[in-house]
């Protein structure tokens, strides 16, 4: 049996690699994921799918690790997500038309393993941060002193 940390290795590994089965296979079979916009997807296939859109319109997307925290079945990642957009992206709010900027965005991610598998992943962004660096909103005003 894969430790927790192992678990997450692998789905860090398997979304650089851009491997939807490898991606599947760290989804547990009933796995609830949550991310920004009120997503709430419930099952293998649905949480994979959020993966490989970002991985569709990102075909250049990387994920890196900065820091983990690992304590029994739950792991929190802080990562940096790096990628072009270069192709449509399916939002909450509909379809976002590829804007060919680059996006190089902070995340957390936590994710409870059981077994060999993740049955819970919640993904944290700053979807400001990504609405300005694909120029889809003004960069927000700069605090003054």
């Amino acid at each position: 049996m894969a430790t927790t940390q192992e678990v997450a290795a692998r789905f860090i590994a398997a979304f650089n690699a851009h491997d939807e089965e490898a991606i599947r296979a760290v989804n547990g079979e009933n796995v609830v994921f949550e991310g920004p916009g009120d997503v709430r997807l419930e099952g293998r296939d649905a949480s994979t799918q959020y993966a490989m859109e970002w991985l569709s319109a990102f075909p250049d997307a990387r994920l890196v690790v900065h820091n983990e925290i690992v304590s029994g079945d739950w792991v929190v990642q802080e990562c940096t997500f790096m990628g072009t957009h270069t192709a449509p992206m399916q939002s909450p709010m509909g379809e976002i038309p590829a804007t060919n900027r680059t996006l190089n965005g902070r995340c957390v991610q936590i994710i409870r393993v059981e077994g060999d598998v993740a049955v819970e992943e919640k993904l944290y962004y700053d979807q400001v941060q990504v609405m300005t660096q694909l120029g889809l909103m003004p960069e927000p005003a700069a605090a003054t002193a």
